[in-house]
């Protein structure tokens, strides 16, 4: 299920159950798909972009996808990761 809506300022949400704090506009987070049911605009085993989403439904997360988009997609079709600095800023 693919949701869409507009991207809110860095705030405190909660992802995957563990509480986020606010983060710096230059701090980014990033998970891997681990699934894509029912979306053409995911790939499994590739990284995408989280933004931060205080609207968003639990059980969801806002993810800039394949079409450049940023949708809310359930937070099971992803794991987090950390990437180094320079990944980031590569990404």
């Amino acid at each position: 299920m693919k949701l869409s809506a507009s991207g809110k300022e860095d705030e405190d949400q909660t992802l995957f159950g563990l509480e986020v704090m606010k983060r710096q506009k230059t701090e980014s987070r990033f998970v891997v798909c681990i699934r894509n049911e029912d979306s053409e605009d995911l790939e499994p085993r590739k990284i995408y972009q989280v933004l931060p989403d205080e609207s968003s439904n639990d059980g969801y997360i806002r993810v800039i996808d394949d079409s450049g988009e940023d949708y809310l997609y359930p937070q099971d079709y992803f794991v987090p990761i950390e990437l180094p600095r320079a990944a980031q800023k590569a990404l």
